[in-house]
């Protein structure tokens, strides 16, 4: 039996008060056992290492680090010693079992498997803060403990397996620990706090994905596979959080310099799973204020662009459905709108809304009223991003053009499920309604109330297509974003199915292949990962 094996005699004491009673586990570097205080009735993790060749060196680096931690995820050592052929190093006991162990054992949800993560960070945090670098963070040096709650203990600080010139000498012999080093290791640097970073990062991969991004080739190709990098996780697990995915790749970038801290990886992982619902809108109202910050006063103005147009947009079509303005007049509304729009996009969303009113009052007082109480509801919809509160426009645009299936497309702009729904079934009210003015009642344009409702009940409420395509488009709108989180072909599966209701409504050839190849462009950058 060699010496790391070495069993003691549970009836001798260990440095004068520590009774072995049972074995916890043996690694290359020692073996643990449960023993018995005796001088306080505790129970510790005695653990004994052979000294002899580096093994000696390194137990006293770690029984110097380990009595310098002082962190709820760290184990503490309560006392160090050594005789003439092994180091003992009595740590607390905690029952529990490694993370190899509960990987193996698939007991792990996502949630648990962040937390764990995090807590591995937190511990790693104090041990940099206090100059320390572990060099060896892996599933076999994570204790789980036996709790209800997600509770780890970061074990072997200071027992690095390769340091300086065994770095590469090892390989063949530690491939298990070797799929955790950093590649600034194998070039030759030092281990850093960002070198700890990488090995979570490579854990939390592991555990997430159910493999190892480096396991798979044979062992002389592991350390050019890690030099290459590992693979984004969101080519194993597309339906995790983007926030979650761009925290993990962020940590396994080559360069170290751009992985974060161990403390603030940790906060990035918690918060990438846990957002309360104030703070998704504490964060949407700065995402545009850190967007806009570094972007030239062109390009602020070429962002403008759209909302404006769709206001001028807006206004032309509802100042000439009915006859009412003069054209003059009509131009005027129009520059009022965009204009308005530009300075403040409510008050151009305002504006363009309100173009209609005057030439409905003018038939009928009662559609004015009902057209008002629409105008104004979808102005407190949209009033929190006005800037997209116009989309819908969209539909009698592209509708003019055969292209009514790109809808969804276009109100992705809008933010919220709402938002996009009612853009999208209201693009294909307008549209239809346009139609239906213009040429499918070949009336031109309205000139009593009576024609007005006569096209809205025969021609919108009473055609069962058009209810079919206001509710087809609504909900293909409000689902697209869900369905390309959670199924790598969703959006390939609407826009399919969109087109063909298009060419079984007698879309013609040139719009089809448009249609086509606008929803194949999408699905195509739905299946590219995301990165941060």
């Amino acid at each position: 039996m060699s010496s790391v094996a070495a069993v003691p005699s549970t009836q001798d004491l260990v440095l004068g008060r520590y009774r072995p009673m049972r074995p916890l586990g043996t690694g290359g570097s020692g073996s643990v056992w449960l023993a018995l205080d005796e001088r306080n009735g505790l129970d510790v993790a005695l653990k004994i290492i052979p000294r002899e060749g580096k093994a000696a060196a390194r137990a006293e680096r770690e029984a110097l680090a380990a009595k310098r931690l002082r962190h709820d995820r760290c184990v503490r050592a309560y006392d160090v010693g050594h005789d003439p052929s092994h180091v003992y190093i009595a740590y607390e006991y905690v029952p529990g079992r490694t993370l190899r162990e509960t990987i193996r054992a698939g007991e792990l949800t996502d949630e648990e498997a962040v937390e764990v993560a995090a807590q591995v960070l937190d511990a790693l945090a104090h041990a940099h803060r206090t100059g320390i670098v572990h060099r060896d963070v892996k599933p076999a040096n994570v204790l789980v403990e036996d709790r209800d709650a997600i509770s780890i203990r970061l074990l072997d600080f200071g027992l690095a397996q390769f340091d300086g010139a065994d770095t590469l000498t090892a390989v063949g012999d530690v491939p298990g620990t070797l799929a955790y080093i950093a590649p600034e290791r194998l070039d030759g640097a030092d281990a850093t706090p960002q070198s700890d970073v990488w090995s979570v990062g490579v854990l939390l991969w592991e555990v997430l994905s159910d493999r190892h991004p480096f396991w798979g080739v044979p062992i002389q190709e592991v350390a050019r596979s890690i030099q290459a990098g590992a693979p984004p996780l969101a080519t194993q697990r597309r339906n995790l959080p983007r926030r979650l995915l761009a925290a993990v790749d962020t940590a396994l970038a080559l360069e170290p310099s751009a992985r974060p801290s161990a403390s603030d990886f940790a906060a990035e992982l918690r918060n990438a799973l846990r957002k309360p619902a104030s703070s998704a809108r504490k964060e949407r109202r700065e995402r545009p204020r850190e967007i806009a910050k570094p972007l030239s006063p062109a390009s602020r103005h070429a962002q403008r662009a759209v909302p404006v147009g769709l206001a001028v947009v807006t206004a032309v079509l509802g100042a000439t459905l009915l006859p009412f303005w003069p054209p003059l007049l009509v131009a005027a509304l129009a520059i009022a709108a965009g204009l308005a729009c530009w300075v403040n996009p409510r008050a151009g969303v305002a504006l363009a809304l309100a173009a209609p009113i005057f030439p409905l009052g003018n038939l009928s007082a009662s559609a004015a009223v009902v057209y008002g109480i629409f105008a104004s509801g979808w102005l407190a919809l949209t009033w929190r991003d006005a800037r997209h509160g116009l989309l819908f426009v969209s539909g009698p645009l592209l509708a003019g053009l055969g292209l009514l299936p790109l809808v969804p497309l276009v109100a992705q702009r809008a933010h919220g499920s709402v938002r996009r729904a009612a853009q999208g079934a209201v693009a294909v009210l307008a549209a239809t309604f346009v139609a239906a003015n213009h040429t499918a009642l070949g009336i031109g344009p309205l000139s009593t109330i009576e024609d007005t409702a006569r096209v809205a009940s025969g021609a919108v409420l009473g055609s069962t297509p058009v209810t079919l395509a206001v509710m087809g488009i609504a909900a293909a709108t409000a689902l697209l974003p869900i369905l390309r989180e959670r199924l790598p072909y969703g959006v390939a599966v609407i826009g399919f199915v969109l087109t063909a209701a298009s060419v079984v409504g007698g879309a013609s050839v040139a719009s089809t292949f448009l249609v086509v190849c606008v929803w194949a462009s999408a699905a195509v950058w739905a299946l590219l990962p995301r990165r941060s």
